[in-house]
């Protein structure tokens, strides 16, 4: 499922088994997928260069548990899907500052292999700061900021 800004998670979305073996309420399978392909001339010459980034939600590997789930964990599982989306957005912003040459696709991989790190850094962060939904006020502060992270890189949202 592509992340949409007229979309909001619920918990029907969640369709994997919850694993019962710890204390997660909830978990969130999300990522981003990349595809790009070169032009080149004959004479191996890069001429130019399309990308293919989109945020996904994956339902049959996200799951939560029925008799702990409420709007608030569900409001968490939400941001880290909209963090998800922040950092496709970064990753379509770095592209565009990008230019034409022959080390372009070494370029984009570099910039894939970034945006994949910082992205599982973040996640980590926000479930560590957040203890993983459970202070409400980091939770708060959280929401605020990945929501004027995301009007920041307005430009590069995900199409509905």
């Amino acid at each position: 499922m592509s992340w949409r800004e007229s979309y909001k998670l619920s918990w029907s979305d969640f369709k994997a088994k919850p694993q019962n073996n710890g204390d997660a309420a909830a978990v969130t399978a999300s990522g981003i997928t990349f595809g790009f392909s070169i032009r080149q001339t004959n004479r191996n010459q890069v001429v130019s260069f399309n990308t293919d980034i989109h945020a996904h939600f994956y339902p049959e590997q996200s799951w939560y548990k029925v008799e702990v789930a409420d709007n608030h964990i569900l409001g968490h599982e939400q941001l880290h899907f909209d963090i998800t989306e922040l950092y496709a957005r970064k990753f379509r912003y770095r592209i565009s500052q990008l230019r034409i040459s022959n080390g372009v696709k070494k370029q984009l991989k570099k910039i894939h292999n970034d945006i994949k790190s910082e992205l599982s850094s973040l996640q980590t962060k926000y479930d560590n700061e957040t203890d993983y939904s459970r202070n409400y006020e980091a939770q708060a502060k959280w929401k605020k900021i990945i929501k004027a992270e995301l009007k920041t890189f307005s430009k590069f949202k995900s199409v509905d």
